[in-house]
């Protein structure tokens, strides 16, 4: 039941934010961003926390359509893991996909709640990046009796987006619910690039082989050249 009113929530929230957004940046404005924790980006005990806070709270109306479950085993998760956090009668091989229909979805509040596989990308600005969007939305909420969700964020003022983590938030430590949204950012980053792994290791291999060409080069220049001058 409380899974389930969760998702209602994040169902409601994200069709009105759809609809709002222009007029909330119109009233509010960018604000400074605070920077995710660096360590938390290449951290996968992280990202295997954010992915499983994603399962709980976001799934039920966000979907992943660009992200397989079984890619959670790039960030360290074993099979077992993976299937803890799938929802029933779906497959490691299967999307991560909102069970929400769309058609219900903007029937019931006008907009369907949109997909969260780049948000990490595309809300980057010269302010900070997407990932630091989402760390310091997710951390500036505050009541507002005069909002009909109750809640307003600094980040977003006018956000109809209510204050989905507010339970965690509320039995948590100031530090805790910070780490926890950290990782769910660190997640969301995954997600928005899986390949930034691999694509680091292979700038690093490439930045050394040519460091070494450039030295055989170097030596095969002067070792050319010395008896000619």
């Amino acid at each position: 039941m409380k899974n389930s009113f969760k998702s209602f929530l994040a169902c409601l929230s994200a069709a009105i934010l759809l609809g709002s957004a222009p007029a909330a940046f119109a009233a509010g404005g960018p604000v400074a961003l605070d920077a995710v924790p660096s360590q938390k980006l290449s951290d996968k005990t992280a990202m295997q926390n954010g992915a499983k806070t994603f399962m709980a709270y976001c799934l039920g109306c966000h979907g992943l359509s660009a992200m397989r479950y079984s890619r959670l085993a790039d960030i360290g998760m074993t099979e077992e893991q993976i299937k803890s956090v799938m929802p029933p009668g779906m497959k490691p091989g299967d999307y991560i996909r909102t069970s929400l229909n769309r058609n219900d979805a903007k029937e019931w509040f006008g907009a369907a709640p949109p997909d969260l596989s780049v948000t990490a990308r595309s809300r980057s600005s010269h302010s900070g990046t997407g990932t630091d969007w989402i760390y310091t939305f997710l951390r500036t909420y505050v009541e507002d009796s005069s909002r009909p969700t109750g809640w307003n964020n600094k980040t977003f003022v006018g956000v109809g987006m209510p204050h989905i983590l507010w339970e965690a938030q509320k039995t948590k430590s100031p530090a805790e619910f910070d780490s926890m949204v950290g990782d769910l950012a660190a997640f969301l980053n995954y997600v928005a690039e899986p390949a930034q792994f691999k694509r680091k290791t292979v700038g690093v291999v490439v930045l050394i082989f040519l460091a070494i060409f450039f030295v055989l080069a170097w030596r095969l220049n002067k070792a050319y050249w010395k008896n000619i001058k």
